[in-house]
């Protein structure tokens, strides 16, 4: 068998849902794939995402039968509320959902990530295995080798560093870098909850003063709620309050708002500071490159991240196939994706800062901007973002 014609071998490092993305994109471009994980158990945090058609679509491309639809709930509805329950505005997604023929999918981490894994049954993943770094000077065929603390290493032909916001990997291609918060702390929690406003398959956003709060349908009676404050870094940064403290935060909002909150053990509420990146040029090197949070962190106002991760891993998989200048195929990948995913980063934080306004005069030009944006150009925005984009042959 000659060189061009033998199967290639990827590692991928972090096993989440770009990493397990990534590896069934290039088990289906004809690689060998071993996924080498962090941590010890495969256990996601308890909350929820919403897995738009562009990503559906990217997963769709793959036809290895992922059907979200299966664990999560389709959206039908996206409104946007005042703190009190008064109407902002309806969105247009389930028209653009139509006219797309691809479902927008609301759904836990933990049911992705399980749909993820049985479509990437077959793929040997390590867990416990903390990367250190990694080399390409003297590996045979001009591959890259992947240490760990523990010692021992992996060889490929490839690595992909989906490891995430303290990528390894990005770290030793660019070196030691700030985070930037984005000045507030997000709460998340998914419990039972059933609610006359809380309606199936709705996506529920209300704005106030520095804060936000989002109700999410995860079916089967399930709601993904998150909340935000605005808060100096060093507090957002490891929050010690309780739920009492985050009840008196939405004091007088909609009961639907208080009643989230009141279901929810402590326990289940998880507090994470909200950061990015500034936005990182050239994602890799030889035969390595990034992926998903590790190339591109961005704020959850868009819901976008785990879809630009999604989209990364399935265009990652398409450069690789068949290409025999392996290097070459990941710069390939790198500039498919480097504008969409700048553009997402910067439209995530812009949005943002505008939605967390405490200032009392820009706090009614937010609402009035979206309450009186033309319903054209509100589609033209959401259907971009939502549509997969063809990828070059």
């Amino acid at each position: 068998m000659t060189k061009q014609t033998e199967r290639r071998k990827a590692l991928v490092l972090g096993a989440g849902i770009g990493g397990l993305t990534a590896a069934i994109a290039l088990r289906e471009a004809g690689l060998d794939v071993e996924v080498h994980e962090r941590a010890g158990e495969l256990r996601a945090a308890g909350s929820g995402l919403s897995v738009m058609s562009n990503a559906v679509g990217a997963l769709n491309s793959l036809g290895v039968g992922i059907d979200l639809e299966k664990r999560g709930e389709a959206l039908r509805s996206y409104q946007v509320k005042t703190a009190t329950g008064r109407l902002i505005r309806e969105f247009p997604f389930p028209e653009i959902i139509g006219r797309l023929g691809v479902p927008s999918v609301l759904i836990t981490r933990a049911d992705l990530q399980q749909s993820l894994l049985e479509a990437a049954e077959g793929i040997p993943i390590r867990l416990g295995a903390a990367a250190t770094g990694f080399e390409t000077d003297g590996v045979p065929g001009g591959g890259v080798r992947l240490s760990f603390d523990d010692g021992s290493t992996a060889e490929g032909d490839v690595l992909i560093g989906a490891d995430g916001f303290h990528s390894v990997v990005r770290r030793q291609l660019v070196g030691p870098e700030d985070s930037q918060d984005s000045g507030y702390v997000c709460w998340l929690a998914v419990v039972p909850f059933s609610h006359p406003r809380f309606t199936p398959g709705s996506v529920t956003h209300f704005w106030g003063s520095g804060k936000r709060f989002g109700l999410v349908d995860m079916g089967g009676g399930r709601l993904y709620w998150w909340g935000t404050k605005n808060m100096p870094a060093e507090l957002s940064r490891d929050w010690k309050g309780g739920k009492a403290e985050i009840l008196h935060c939405y004091e007088g909002w909609a009961d639907e708002v208080r009643q989230a909150v009141i279901a929810t053990p402590e326990e289940s509420i998880i507090a994470v500071p909200s950061r990015d990146r500034a936005f990182l040029e050239r994602w890799g090197r030889g035969p390595v490159t990034l992926l998903g949070d590790a190339a591109h962190p961005m704020l959850t106002s868009l819901g976008q991240g785990s879809g630009m991760a999604i989209e990364d891993a399935v265009v990652l998989g398409r450069a690789l196939r068949g290409a025999s200048d392996l290097p070459r195929a990941l710069r390939r990948y790198e500039d498919e994706r480097r504008e969409r995913t700048r553009g997402m980063v910067a439209a995530s934080r812009g949005i943002s800062t505008f939605e967390q306004s405490e200032d009392p005069i820009r706090r009614p030009v937010r609402d009035a901007y979206f309450r009186f944006m033309p319903e054209r150009r509100l589609t033209r925005t959401l259907e971009d973002a939502l549509t997969f984009p063809a990828v070059a042959g």
